[in-house]
């Protein structure tokens, strides 16, 4: 029978350095939390052939004293936590003892420290002294570490190439510069300076994101400050058009601390589900805030991953917050969507206007001297006319207050709706722009259960198959509350009696198919649908719905109806992305007009 015995300590560290450290980006990211702890505001990261061959981490922390410095070292060992009061609250990065004790397992370390009050520092290399040894330096902390994974081969036989290996660790410092703004940071790669930033103050924290996101991401962003029972959410989200094909911008921070946590990703992504083009990742810096004692750190070896208490609240939390600031009607980006605060919109990157300022969907907006009704009875007035009466733009009444997206000129093609305003053209793709706010107006009848639906004149009967049948079956009351009545005449037979009256006109056959197309993507277990899966059901039935029952393309509108949809998108949420993530209008001013003219030139 195998014997029973007590692993060797060096044993133990290095099984515990191999949940630790993964590659050269996870020890450094381990020592950069451990000098922030050290309060340093001043981090300088040294790497050689991607941090494999060489790395160091430098910090102008409060250092340690050299009885300290064997301790440091030792497993199990930490001046961040004392007792499970301690733990079940923990306020800083680090906290298990467990970071140096494995680095220093598996490569060859070097440890130099200095406190303000002394005039020297102290060194400690384990395997070469093992006792401190006085040496001159700077105060503060240098780690040094030599020869990753040197004594475990077969663990260095799964690290990649030195430019894979940098490219995690220039993405970890990226994460941890936009993490605390306040801390300079530099890192070398190869004697090669790749960054250097400074610390920056909260009024110049844009400084800081766009050195490392870029200027476009900065351009293309909107603020959130939300609070609410007892969380606290800031950062900078997106816009839609910005998405991304990866999730390379996604960098979200719980008290300061860089984490990945699937339930954040899910608040986040719902947000974006209504004006995400499919394939594409939303990308934001968020930062959230709340209790210690309400959030688990202690979830995994390397601390990425967190547990909330309160789960459903963070994600509602975070939910809410990022939909209102997609919300807002139109939207920044670097065509100069946002239009000016005189025009009742905030500024570029901000989401404009507000509750106050923003006339309640469903109510006409009076503009120019004329009030619109909305283009869906302008449409049906629309088709009885075949001349050009009507269709004839009249000039922009003199000294009258200007809507943000002005007033129709032409229909383009029978697609693009130009439009003028006080600063230049606008140009709007009618289908997309009438397809956001049919489904706007969709989703707020469903939500007061008021989707007036109307009985059809004639009955459609549509063949479907055993498949489609089934899952009619398990939806119909989902069916019933978009507004769309069927019933099953047959094993492989359904009718249609009733449908939402703004859809009337639409090809009704194609839509309840692609409606039962969306049920048949939905799991079932035993039946039963938890109510989040049927809200979001519901959702994209909505957004087939509006697509059907908006404006096609090559359909001819008057002036009357171009306006009309004007009104009604100044007064949309989310009116700058149509329900698939595309744009749904585009600003040209007279500046960039004459700029392409070389007017003035």
């Amino acid at each position: 029978m195998p014997e029973i015995r007590a692993l060797p300590q060096s044993l133990v560290n290095q099984i515990a350095a191999g949940e630790v450290v993964e590659r050269p980006a996870s020890v450094i990211k381990e020592l950069v939390e451990n000098a922030l702890d050290a309060g340093a505001d001043r981090i300088e990261v040294q790497v050689v052939a991607g941090g494999v061959k060489h790395l160091s981490v430098r910090d102008n922390g409060h250092g340690m004293p050299p009885e300290q410095l064997p301790l440091a070292i030792a497993p199990h060992a930490t001046s961040k936590i004392r007792d499970l009061d301690d733990l079940e609250a923990v306020a800083s990065f680090g906290f298990r003892g467990e970071a140096l004790a494995s680095i220093q397992s598996i490569s060859r370390l070097r440890l130099v420290s200095r406190t303000a009050d002394t005039d020297h520092g102290w060194e400690l290399a384990p395997g070469v002294f093992d006792e401190p040894r006085p040496t001159p330096a700077k105060p503060g902390t240098l780690v040094d570490v030599r020869d990753l994974f040197f004594n475990v081969p077969a663990r260095r036989k799964f690290l990649r190439t030195e430019r894979t290996e940098f490219g995690h660790v220039d993405q970890l410092m990226r994460k941890l510069a936009l993490a605390n703004p306040n801390v300079a940071f530099r890192l070398t790669h190869n004697d090669r300076h790749v960054l250097d930033l400074p610390a920056v103050t909260l009024e110049t924290v844009e400084q800081r994101i766009a050195a490392v996101l870029g200027q476009g991401f900065l351009e293309q962003a909107r603020e959130i400050d939300a609070s609410a029972s007892g969380f606290a959410l800031q950062g900078l989200v997106a816009s839609p058009q910005y998405a991304r094909a990866s999730t390379d911008q996604q960098l979200f921070f719980v008290n300061g601390r860089v984490v990945r946590d699937r339930l954040v990703a899910h608040a986040i992504r719902r947000a974006y589900s209504d004006v995400l083009h499919h394939a594409r990742h939303p990308a934001y810096v968020l930062s959230l805030r709340l209790d210690p004692a309400t959030v688990d750190v202690n979830v995994h070896p390397t601390k990425a991953e967190v547990r909330f208490r309160d789960a459903r609240g963070v994600h509602d939390f975070l939910f809410q917050s990022v939909h209102r600031a997609l919300a807002a009607p139109g939207g920044a980006s670097s065509s100069g969507l946002a239009e000016a605060e005189s025009s009742g919109m905030g500024a570029p990157g901000m989401p404009f206007g507000g509750e106050a300022a923003r006339p309640p969907m469903g109510v006409p907006m009076t503009g120019g001297g004329r009030s619109t009704q909305g283009y869906f009875s302008l449409l049906e007035q629309g088709r009885v006319g075949e001349g050009d009466g009507g269709r004839v733009a009249e000039p922009l009444p003199e000294g009258a207050e200007i809507p943000p997206l002005g007033y129709a000129i032409a229909h383009l093609g029978e697609i693009y709706v130009l439009a003028r305003n006080r600063d230049g053209l606008v140009i709007v793709d009618a289908h997309a722009a009438a397809e956001r706010v049919t489904y706007e107006r969709l989703k707020q009848s469903y939500r007061q259960q008021a989707l007036s639906a109307a009985p059809l004149l004639l009955p459609v009967d549509i063949g479907v198959s055993p498949v489609e049948a089934e899952a009619f079956e398990t939806w119909q009351e989902a069916f019933a509350a978009a507004g769309v009545v069927l019933d099953r005449i047959g094993p492989e037979r359904v009718r249609v009696r009733e449908v939402p009256v703004m859809l009337r006109e639409a090809d009704i056959e194609t839509l309840v198919r692609e409606m039962l197309a969306e049920m048949r993507r939905v799991p079932l277990a035993g039946g039963d649908v938890p109510r989040a899966v049927v809200d979001d059901r519901i959702d994209e039935i909505l957004s087939t719905m509006a697509c059907h029952g908006s404006v096609r393309a090559n359909r001819r509108l008057t002036v009357a109806e171009m306006n009309a949809l004007l009104r009604d998108m100044e007064r949309t949420e989310r009116s700058d992305q149509c329900n698939h993530g595309r744009p749904t209008w585009r600003r040209l001013t007279i500046e960039e007009l004459d700029r392409w003219f070389m007017r003035g030139q």
